[in-house]
């Protein structure tokens, strides 16, 4: 009977219960469906865990083996932005946690609650269960694990004894679902995790999770009178988000107020409302009376632009001041700590009970229209068809109108978002404030997991997709069936480095090359044969008159055939 089925859960059953189980049973019960694994000598106790719970039928996460931690990390960000459930990555030790930091800050900036999980040498050298048994036990130790990124995370702990466990995880999702969310950090030796917990498994009811903050209704109330005596308002926001769009559009609207998104990295307007004014404040902010900044860390660059000295300035979110930002010296004048879908809610009753002029309004409108004209002219011209090269603004065009309204559009700098207008909430998501490369093909790959029925597209340059891990990333995308469309606007260069330098030298020594230098990328790979390679469709695309077939192509090959594409699109810039 030993070998039967039955003798085999009846033995699960009866087998004393170790804190790995209580670990992956907590996850579950605190509502994270997804456990990115990136396993080491120091996954022993997780995968017998794993191992008992497909016996015993356990509600635990779904594992799924990534071969990059920065990708695992990513793949966390994008499911977060689908579901906007808590998630959890674990990693091997040290190194691992090294690995991933680059997107740990990248989280870290954008709000994502994230448990971080990595192993620990074992604690003991000998005479305990799980005690250190490999070559590399001895130099993976550090004194401070967790100091390799405490600046980046809200919390970090190392589990001292298995009776902990639940708890542990407790209070890691408790912090990293408080106002404003982030990552936390969570160091699990293996001898506490493969230890016998003394008490059968139980349910964990999660805690409840404090309110984010709402608006103090006085200050509500005086940013309302600033507003209706304002003759030329300006709004900025970079990550207003979902919520908000409904109270922001309406206020908008009604009271002709300019909307910019400032390196916007989630849809805050529809692009066709009448009051979204582009992503750049230049030229409104010159003239700005009042300036109400929403969730935007850094709404205009101070060295080359600049308010009005009689400006007012008023700024909205969770965190309004960006405390956790070492230098940031932007005016404020009143100072809002409120979520900001509520505070823009409370904003429009307070409005409403105002009366303002409607000649100063319609002064407004007409104002903004006239930029908004001359805006879209300007447009036109840059997005119109090239006769030989591709440009930017032509790709993002072509993007933007045959991927369609409901594409999932996850964007690593090169996107020219002007060009590919955004209609719906949560269909397009940019880098991080702390834009660490290596993000947008991962998290890209975690949208189309936790949302499967959405056509998912990552835009990225060529540097990007390469520090991307292209070959894992396109590995992980055919064995867990993740298929996206991948479009990588290729100039051979890395354009940030070429761009500061240019911007502090182009008449020194360095801009004789035209910036090349250092970030010069050629001879570039041919990028399509990586996805060939895992069994996706590739194409090199280097004529405008080839590339909205080409584009239509990749794109049916995703929604139709379910497989992953790529297209190496050569844009000289």
């Amino acid at each position: 009977m030993a070998g039967q089925p039955g003798a085999q859960r009846a033995d699960a059953k009866e087998r004393t219960p170790i804190a790995g189980e209580a670990f992956l049973r907590a996850l579950s019960d605190h509502g994270i469906d997804y456990f990115f694994a990136n396993p080491g000598t120091d996954f022993a106790p997780v995968v017998e865990a794993y191992s008992r719970a497909k016996l015993s039928n356990a509600k635990v996460p779904r594992p799924l083996v990534i071969p990059h931690e920065n990708l695992a990390v990513a793949m966390a960000h994008g499911a977060y932005t689908m579901n906007g459930r808590p998630q959890c990555v674990m990693l091997h030790v040290n190194v691992g946690t090294a690995n991933a930091i680059n997107n740990i800050l990248n989280l870290s900036r954008d709000n994502v609650p994230l448990i971080l999980a990595a192993g620990r040498t074992p604690i003991t050298e000998k005479g305990k269960f799980g005690a250190r048994n490999r070559y590399i036990h001895w130099a993976q130790e550090m004194f401070d694990q967790g100091g390799m990124l405490r600046e980046a995370v809200k919390w970090d702990y190392e589990l001292r004894v298995p009776e902990q466990i639940t708890d542990v995880v407790s209070r890691a999702c408790e912090v990293m679902m408080s106002s404003p969310r982030g990552p936390v950090y969570l160091v699990l030796p293996r001898e506490p995790l493969s230890a016998p917990l003394p008490e059968p498994l139980g349910p964990v009811k999660p805690r409840a999770v404090p309110a984010m903050p709402h608006p103090d209704p006085g200050l509500i109330a005086k940013l309302a009178e600033w507003i209706a005596a304002a003759e030329k308002p300006l709004i900025i926001t970079t990550a207003s988000g979902t919520e908000a769009m409904g109270p922001l559009g309406r206020i908008a609207e009604k009271y002709a107020l300019p909307v910019v998104t400032q390196r916007q990295r989630v849809v805050c307007l529809p692009s066709s409302h009448p009051m979204h004014m582009g992503y750049d404040p230049q030229g409104l902010l010159q003239e700005a009376d009042l300036i109400v900044m929403l969730d935007a860390d850094v709404p205009w660059i101070p060295a080359e632009q600049e308010p009005r000295h009689d400006c007012r300035f008023a700024s909205v979110g969770e965190d309004p001041a960006f405390n956790r930002y070492p230098m940031r010296s932007f005016p404020s004048d009143l100072a809002i700590t409120s979520n900001t879908a509520r505070a823009l809610e409370s904003l429009e009753q307070a409005l409403a009970k105002l009366s303002i002029p409607q000649p100063r309004i319609d002064a407004r409108r007409t104002r903004v229209a006239e930029f908004s004209k001359k805006r879209k002219e300007t447009l036109a011209k840059q997005s119109a068809t090239p006769s030989e090269k591709i440009t930017k603004a032509y790709l993002s065009r072509l993007i933007g109108e045959i991927v369609g309204d409901d594409a999932v559009i996850f964007n690593e700098y090169t996107l020219e978002q002007d060009h590919c207008p955004r209609e719906k909430p949560d269909t397009f998501f940019g880098n991080s404030p702390a834009a660490g490369l290596g993000w947008g093909f991962g998290a890209a790959l975690g949208a189309k997991l936790a949302a499967p029925e959405k056509f998912v597209v990552a835009v990225l340059g060529d540097g990007a997709y390469m520090f991307n891990n292209p070959m894992v990333a396109h590995w992980v995308s055919d064995v867990h069936k993740l298929p996206i469309l991948t479009i990588i606007f290729n100039n051979s260069r890395y354009g940030a480095v070429r761009g500061a330098t240019l911007s502090m030298f182009k008449d020194g020594v360095a801009g004789q090359d035209d910036g090349r230098f250092m970030a010069d990328l050629n001879p570039s790979p041919a990028f399509e044969a990586a996805v060939t390679a895992q069994g996706g469709h590739g194409e090199r695309v280097e004529k405008p008159a080839d590339l909205a077939a080409a584009l239509k192509r990749a794109r049916d090959v995703v929604v139709n055939e379910k497989r992953q594409a790529l297209l190496n699109v050569i844009v000289p810039y």
